[in-house]
């Protein structure tokens, strides 16, 4: 377990919010107070000089790699497909190990090709799971809102159960369950040590009416927890995962467009006022003392 020093450890920022390239957004999540990233396959393979450059960016920022995202529509597909989709997932578990990242998240599935059986698709989740224990690596399942068989965390954790394997557990986001109003008092039914990665975001609007509106929303309209008009279930989400024992990581996956447009410093302190009302009003963890202190001034 990673010692916490007060509340700003245990959140962390999706690159995803940021415009421009990975040295300037890990420069301005640390210099926001942040000591955690959360890292996209983008941030790696698209960087100029290289894969192993990035790496070494990551590595030379001082934050730690919360995980690595995201390996999408990978489990109830058969023949050429599956084939496919395991050498896909082998390169990306290779990459989050270069990066040191402890978990790799895979999204529940939307193809039309891939099968309903829960049975099968917690059997090729198993399969990705004993994929990354050579490399020491979790894996986090999430329900993706609009997911052909698994839409919620309820059904993924019904998956990762049936699964059985060590090293595969449950992601956690909080646009998700927003989007489908699915019942908070399910938490209460998971096992704490099962969760292997929370993300947080909210949005501006009370319903989502439909299917394509859901995913516009997920994908271009989510604003920071605090920002939107659902603090108060993002605050009860975060109060019951604290309550059945959730010690992990927090990360803020925040996709939206008009944060593309600001300077990266602007949107970093969002996430750090996010991260402050959570920290401190929400989870009441206590502000270190003077000579423990992790919070950095902006640069």
């Amino acid at each position: 377990m990673t010692q916490r020093h007060g509340y700003i450890d245990d959140f962390g920022m999706d690159t995803i919010s940021l415009a421009g390239p990975l040295e300037a957004k890990l420069q301005a999540i640390r210099a926001a107070g942040f000591t955690q990233v959360m890292l996209k396959a983008n941030d790696i393979v698209g960087h100029p000089q290289g894969i192993d450059a990035a790496v070494q960016l990551v590595k030379d920022s001082g934050l730690r790699v919360t995980g690595f995202q995201v390996l999408r529509d990978f489990e109830g597909l058969a023949g050429h497909l599956h084939d496919y989709k395991v050498d896909i997932a082998k390169a990306m578990l290779e990459m989050a190990h270069a990066l040191g990242a402890p978990v790799l998240l895979a999204c529940s599935s939307t193809s039309q090709h891939a099968s309903q059986d829960i049975d099968a698709l917690a059997r090729d989740l198993r399969k990705l799971a004993m994929l990354a224990v050579p490399l020491g690596i979790k894996v986090a399942y999430e329900g993706l809102s609009w997911g052909r068989t698994v839409s919620e965390f309820t059904t993924a954790w019904e998956v990762v159960c049936r699964a059985d394997a060590p090293n595969l557990g449950l992601g956690i986001d909080s646009f998700h369950i927003l989007a489908t109003d699915t019942s908070l008092d399910e938490i209460d039914q998971l096992d704490a040590d099962r969760i292997f990665l929370v993300q947080l975001a909210d949005f501006m609007w009370q319903e989502i009416r439909s299917v394509e509106e859901r995913m516009s929303t997920a994908r271009h309209f989510r604003v920071f927890p605090g920002e939107g008009v659902h603090s108060a279930q993002v605050a009860d989400l975060v109060s019951r995962l604290d309550a059945i024992g959730y010690r992990g990581d927090y990360s803020f996956e925040v996709f939206n467009d008009d944060y593309q447009q600001l300077p990266l410093p602007l949107v970093a302190q969002r996430a750090h006022r996010s991260a402050q009302w959570l920290g401190e009003e929400v989870l009441r963890r206590s502000v270190p003392l003077p000579g423990r202190m992790t919070l950095r001034r902006p640069r």
